[in-house]
């Protein structure tokens, strides 16, 4: 139970396939995680309301994820990760399922969220995504290896 509420309360994860709940729109699948938390109904609305604002997609509180491009499920997404105001953010190929101009303002997203004092944490196979870290942490085989290791082993230059 003490991990469930560390997790709730300090921690917002980003998922690669989203994990919206197809039943609910936009507003209500942010506004999910505010119920195990005990904030009253109003408070969550408003608040998924200001994210979705956020995001850029207010004008699609509305819609079901079936109505959404996958940039924009991603959005809310994001703003479903937020909506407790973690200190830690953990993205996992947050850009994975989305073309080249959704990935690089969901990277965008993450570097403004990171900016204004959230740790962010990103996991990603795509070498574009570099531009947007402070640090980098290479893996291979479950280990840290350094760079150069991992170029040399992965063929990517």
């Amino acid at each position: 139970n003490a991990l469930a509420t560390y997790r709730r309360r300090f921690v917002g994860f980003i998922f690669q396939s989203f994990n919206l709940i197809p039943s609910l729109s936009a507003w209500e699948n942010v506004a999910f995680p505010m119920r195990f938390a005990g904030i009253s109904r109003r408070e969550r609305q408003r608040r998924a309301f200001a994210l979705l604002e956020r995001v850029g997609l207010a004008d699609r509180r509305q819609h079901k994820p079936t109505e959404l491009s996958g940039g924009q499920q991603q959005r809310v997404a994001i703003a479903r990760s937020l909506v407790n105001e973690p200190r830690l953010v953990l993205a996992d190929e947050p850009t994975g399922n989305l073309d080249t101009s959704s990935g690089q303002s969901i990277m965008e997203l993450l570097a403004e969220l990171h900016r204004d004092g959230r740790t962010v944490l990103v996991v990603t196979h795509d070498p574009r995504m570099a531009a947007y870290a402070t640090h980098q942490i290479f893996l291979l085989d479950g280990c840290v290896v350094s760079e150069e290791q991992y170029r040399g082993v992965t063929g990517l230059v």
